[in-house]
């Protein structure tokens, strides 16, 4: 493995050892032996809908942001249930306080937009503006997973978006997992655009690293990258590195979704994709000047199978980040499994002079 991989364009007219993919890219290919399993993860997702049909949303240019309709007081109570016990007036007066009240999430291997449903509507019961993206060959994103060779062709959607931006305005930037690689990079491109940087128990890794690096120490390399195993994607043929990697069922829920609600571990079966491997075989090119300069912050998970607290200590150890929180019971996927306690956090941040 390591630096065996040298990523390549997919070729045309070859199909890779797991079968070819859709242009929209479906995350796996699934034996019709399955087919009552993915009915029932269906359902499973539909009940999810129904529970929030309050929410409307709308995808545009390949990213995601959710409108939240009038709901009960008590409603909003439970959605902002880290400020419950606080009056309106004092509430009124911590929102205000928050100077960059847009927030960019940024989802991390396999996820797309969809899976910050949870994060988007907390953030705008408290009058914030989530805007979730998906990167290059996830959620509804039209690119071939297998052709995703860079880095910087994963993250051109929010470079994009980044660039886009008028100059007088700055984010607050959160990158889930794999994500965080790309919230490093766009800090080097765009420093003047993003107040604070949010590692949600993420790749910070230092110039010079590679994120594949930090998962190569967590996750058992020689089963999951071994040229025998069926998790790996050769859309260029067997004779050429792997392109993309899909985890298994039984891998996703035992690494991800330990402490996560089934309903979401369901959403999430049906919806993620294969993951690429060149973006996380790249080295990070990372300066003092214009990386180094950004304000950024590390939300550890404690009960994480990706990323346990070790790694995720060794992490904030090795690049020291202005601020570390700590969410316990979470698992790798706390906008599932603990989304109040990652709202309290975000708030808090974003609080921060």
């Amino acid at each position: 493995m390591g630096n065996k991989f040298v990523c390549m364009s997919k070729k045309d007219g070859k199909n890779g050892g797991i079968g070819s993919k859709s242009k929209r890219g479906s995350s796996m290919s699934r034996p019709k032996t399955l087919m009552e399993e993915e009915l029932l993860h269906r359902q499973a997702l539909a009940m999810a809908i129904r529970e929030h049909n309050q929410m409307s949303q709308r995808f545009e240019n390949g990213s995601m942001s959710r409108r939240v309709g009038s709901t009960s007081r008590r409603r909003a109570a439970n959605l902002s249930d880290p400020f419950s016990g606080t009056g309106e007036k004092q509430l009124q007066e911590l929102l205000e306080s928050i100077k960059t009240k847009k927030f960019v999430l940024v989802h991390g291997e396999g996820f797309g937009a969809w899976c910050w449903y949870r994060s988007i509507a907390l953030l705008e019961e408290n009058r914030l503006s989530p805007v979730a993206l998906d990167l290059a060959g996830s959620g509804i994103n039209l690119m071939d997973t297998d052709s995703v060779k860079t880095l910087p062709e994963y993250s051109k959607p929010l470079l994009d978006y980044l660039a886009k931006l008028p100059e007088d305005e700055k984010v607050i930037l959160v990158g889930h997992s794999t994500g965080g690689a790309c919230v490093s990079y766009a800090l080097e491109l765009f420093p003047e655009k993003i107040s604070k940087a949010i590692y949600l128990c993420a790749t910070m890794v230092a110039d010079g690293q590679r994120p594949y690096d930090v998962f190569a120490q967590e996750l058992g390399s020689a089963e999951l990258f071994s040229t025998e195993s069926k998790s790996l994607v050769y859309a260029n043929g067997q004779d050429h590195p792997p392109t993309s990697l899909v985890l298994e069922k039984h891998h996703l829920r035992g690494l991800y979704f330990n402490n996560s609600p089934a309903k979401d571990v369901a959403l999430a079966m049906v919806s993620m994709r294969p993951i690429p491997l060149c973006p996380m075989m790249e080295k990070l090119s990372l300066s003092a000047e214009k990386y180094g300069t950004g304000r950024r912050f590390y939300i550890q998970t404690l009960e994480d199978h990706v990323l346990s607290p070790d790694v995720q200590e060794k992490l904030v150890r090795e690049n020291p980040p202005e601020g570390v929180f700590k969410i316990k019971g979470s698992d790798h996927c706390p906008f599932f499994s603990k989304p109040q306690s990652l709202h309290k956090i975000f708030l808090q941040i974003a609080q921060i002079p």
